[in-house]
């Protein structure tokens, strides 16, 4: 009985070499079901953003600054849901619920990185609205592609730098024997929480972080769609203000579906203990695919030369 109860304590004090994701904890026959609808949304979104990459690579009227960033956005779009969603359905499908303590935590830093990469985008596209609506004789010397190129570095790197710790505080905690994520994907706060440590630095890090991050690029967004407003207003040509807010409509649809589910997501983490565990982690899965699969179809439903490039590649096609 001693001898079992060391090599318990022992067992319990080894150090962790993988995880075991476990999607919905309460309701595991919901992968069944859900499997289905997340392929479908899955095989969109990849569709989509890559078509719409090899239209804008493509046609070369399309080579203009704008569409440089509905290309980075779609890039951001592609290695997200690349990293979270075949995982998941493979624990779906197959019940592969390992994952190595690297891959892990690389998926932790890509999906913390990139999530704030696609929001300083959208904060980069406002501003890009802004000039083209209160600017539009400066907008070619101001909106060029030395801009995006510089835009692209400050993006990646703010990002990059201010998020890096996220998964370096984790990965340095000390995991000693429990090693069953209840999550599809590593989320920060899901892996920290089964480490024998301290995670208070690690919970305030990311809560400072996150908010600086996304709370100075909705600010700006939302100081950009204010002065677009204020000078769509004064317009007094007939049909000039719907044509200036169709212009930066799609901009505004696409901030509209990131913030909004975002936002869900953070409120109810939040009230984690008023919402169950499973409803958290579906939301978390559809926050990295929902987005992704409506941008690119949003953008090209509303651009006429969008559409004409689509058009023109299913020409080449047959």
């Amino acid at each position: 009985m001693i001898s079992l109860m060391k090599l318990s304590s022992n067992y319990s004090a080894a150090p962790v070499s993988e995880f075991l994701l476990v999607c919905f904890p309460n309701y595991q026959s919901w992968q069944h079901w859900l499997s289905l609808p997340l392929s479908l949304l899955f095989l969109l979104a990849m569709g989509a953003n890559t078509t719409l990459l090899i239209i804008i690579w493509l046609e070369a009227s399309l080579h203009e600054p704008m569409y440089y960033l509905l290309s980075l956005l779609s890039l951001l779009d592609i290695v997200l849901c690349l990293t979270v969603i075949p995982k998941v359905l493979t624990i779906f499908w197959f019940d592969l619920r390992p994952i190595s303590f690297s891959a892990c935590f690389l998926q932790m830093f890509i999906m913390n990185s990139f999530l704030t990469m696609e929001s300083c985008t959208f904060m980069v596209m406002a501003y890009d609205c802004y000039v083209a609506i209160c600017h539009p004789l400066r907008y070619p010397s101001i909106i060029t592609n030395q801009f995006v190129a510089k835009a692209s570095v400050f993006i990646v790197s703010r990002s990059v730098l201010l998020l890096s710790p996220v998964p370096i505080l984790s990965v340095r905690l000390h995991y000693c024997g429990k090693n069953v994520i209840e999550n599809c994907i590593c989320a920060n706060l899901s892996v920290s929480r089964l480490s024998c440590d301290n995670i208070t630095l690690n919970r305030i890090y990311q809560f400072v972080a996150g908010w600086i991050l996304f709370g100075s690029d909705f600010f700006l967004i939302f100081l950009s769609y204010t002065f677009i407003l204020r000078a769509v207003l004064k317009f007094k040509a007939e049909g000039a203000a719907t044509k200036a807010l169709s212009t930066c409509g799609s901009h505004f649809i696409l901030i509209l579906f990131f913030s909004t589910i975002l936002l869900v997501v953070v409120l109810t983490n939040v009230s984690r203990k008023r919402v169950p565990m499973d409803i958290l982690i579906l939301l978390n899965v559809l926050h990295h695919l929902i987005p992704p699969a409506l941008n690119p179809i949003v953008y090209g439903f509303r651009t006429k030369e969008l559409k004409q490039g689509f058009q023109k590649l299913l020409q080449r096609g047959f």
